[in-house]
């Protein structure tokens, strides 16, 4: 058994304390589900998180989001990925150990991973805060050439997980840890672009698709006290829409045959995952206003001359930084908000992501590892 001379477990007081808490430094086998091959099915499966280094933070992973990310890179949507694929980048999970020189996180507290776990730290991206842009290459929590261990990353969908302490998320006590995975990627995708864009009370601001991300996006847009519009394929959830304050809601093409809504809105964020024509949305912003696609859908149709005469902006936002994440972590704990979940064990992840494809969700699946 490897020595635990790197660990500091700063929790104990006592000597018995310290043996109580004493865990071996590592590699550490750890239950994991993946697939094996591009679109099998997931299986319980033995991976090796590496041992604990200086800096490091080890969880006990309790909750993992399913974003439509993962279905993507799982099936192969997106290109062959690594085998195994162990998706997973909305992870909550307590601390048992961590390196001598973490000075964030003491044994028992609570962390967060999102979907970055490294970064160079030197460059103008990161020196920005912009670590999930680093020009030298950032390390995703998943499917992406791991620099530390070789190989590549393996995420959230297992029962622990080793992660550099910069990029781990302090969860303030008394979040509902359930509900506190999915901000971490569904929580700051749509949180970014909206402080970045800089929404502010009565301007009107619609989100298109309302999945995962959406339903996030008219929450956080909602508590700026922007006046929210969503726009979605599905007549069920025209209700939900509203329930979560959401002025008004309109199925797509409804939408489009309104002639009251062009040159309506001062900015737009899509959450859709897939293809789509973007040009009937581009209509209806106001002058000098932005459509933000955020869900990686290809946004088809533009007409250059179109956004010349309105002096319109199709922009692009991908997640956000460290400081960002933690900023929407304390945002949404000190406002009480919360995505809408749907807890599922393990064994539920392949039925689950059927039902993320087919829209079957209200509105993002979490995995629970803590009674697994």
């Amino acid at each position: 058994m490897a020595a635990a001379a790197p660990l500091l477990f700063a929790s104990a007081t006592t000597q018995a304390q310290s043996a109580r808490n004493a865990v071996a430094a590592g590699p550490y086998p750890t239950r994991a589900w993946g697939v094996t091959e591009t679109a099998g099915k997931f299986a319980p499966m033995t991976i090796q998180r590496r041992a604990l280094g200086d800096n490091d933070v080890l969880l006990d992973i309790l909750y993992a989001g399913i974003c439509h990310s993962d279905v993507h890179t799982a099936r192969g949507d997106w290109g062959a990925p690594g085998l195994p694929c162990v998706p997973g980048h909305e992870i909550v999970g307590r601390v048992v150990a961590v390196g001598r020189n973490v000075t964030k996180f003491r044994v028992g507290d609570v962390g967060g991973v999102g979907c970055m776990v490294d970064a160079c730290g030197s460059c103008e991206n990161c020196l920005a805060d912009r670590e999930q842009i680093c020009v030298n290459g950032t390390t995703f929590t998943y499917d992406s050439p791991d620099k530390v261990s070789g190989g590549h990353t393996l995420g959230g969908y297992s029962e622990r997980i080793v992660v550099t302490e910069k990029f781990v998320i302090r969860i303030p006590p008394g979040m509902d840890l359930r509900a506190t995975a999915p901000i971490l990627c569904a929580g700051i995708t749509t949180f970014s672009p909206i402080r970045h864009w800089g929404v502010v009370p009565g301007q009107r601001v619609a989100v298109v698709g309302l999945g995962g991300l959406g339903h996030m996006a008219v929450k956080l847009a909602v508590a700026q006290r922007a006046d929210v519009t969503v726009l979605t394929t599905t007549p069920g959830k025209i209700a939900a829409a509203r329930a979560m304050g959401a002025s008004a809601a309109y199925l797509w093409q409804d939408a489009q045959a309104r002639p009251e809504l062009r040159n309506h809105f001062d900015l737009m964020i899509s959450t859709v995952p897939y293809a789509f024509e973007a040009e009937p949305f581009m209509q209806m912003l106001k002058l000098d206003s932005t459509f933000v696609n955020v869900g990686l859908g290809e946004a088809r149709g533009i007409n250059p001359a179109a956004m010349a005469f309105g002096r319109k902006s199709l922009a692009g936002s991908m997640i956000g930084g460290i400081a960002e994440t933690q900023e929407v972590i304390d945002h949404c704990f000190a406002r009480h908000i919360y995505p809408d979940v749907e807890v599922i064990r393990p064994e539920q992840i392949d039925a689950a992501y059927q039902r993320v494809v087919g829209k079957d969700v209200r509105f993002r699946f979490v995995i629970e590892f803590a009674s697994s």
